[in-house]
């Protein structure tokens, strides 16, 4: 770690103005630009750019080559797969100036996102959902959810540990790797 307590390779910018937590690492090419927030200990890997007003909690992994635009907010844990997709406004168009009609995105606690997914702006993903490979999210997604496919579908759920859970006829399951237990209840899952 250097004297700011993160590393950061020789090739990344870094604008002034950002808030970079301890123990963070940022790779080859990749931009931080002002106004930007990542919480501590993040690993940002090869070409990414968190644009301006982008708030990265604690530990969120983000692989290569992932653009997180203005209005994404990760809460801590969240993992984003090598080139990912978000996007911040829902028309764009070359010509017509946009930058005042940015549409947040939120992705809770402990949240996955697949290689090569996309998230349409104005959704929520909740916490330890798990969006597939190529997934492409138009919708909110609920806690725990496993989302697959273009547009995206809930194929069933995720433990924390991202292992697929199977309920029994009592709306009950369990990790396999954990053995944490998780009840389905009016649609939601909670773990108990």
């Amino acid at each position: 770690m250097d004297e700011k307590d993160y590393f950061a390779h020789e090739t990344a910018v870094i604008d002034e103005g950002c808030q970079i937590g301890k123990g963070s690492r940022i790779w080859h090419f990749t931009h931080i630009m002002t106004g930007a927030v990542l919480g501590e200990n993040c690993n940002l890997g090869q070409n990414v750019l968190v644009s301006s007003d982008c708030i990265l909690g604690n530990n969120v992994k983000v692989q290569n080559n992932v653009s997180i635009y203005t209005g994404v907010i990760c809460e801590d844990d969240v993992f984003l797969g090598p080139s990912m997709v978000f996007t911040n406004v829902l028309n764009p168009r070359s010509a017509v100036i946009r930058k005042d009609e940015y549409i947040k995105t939120l992705v809770q606690k402990g949240a996955t996102i697949g290689a090569n997914a996309t998230i349409i702006c104005g959704n929520t993903l909740g916490a330890f959902c798990f969006i597939g490979a190529g997934a492409v999210v138009t919708r909110d997604v609920p806690p725990y959810a496993l989302i697959v496919g273009n547009p995206g579908k809930q194929a069933g759920w995720m433990s924390e540990y991202g292992h697929r859970l199977s309920f029994d006829d009592d709306g009950h399951a369990s990790c396999s790797e954990s053995g944490d237990k998780y009840e389905l209840k009016n649609k939601n899952v909670f773990k108990i």
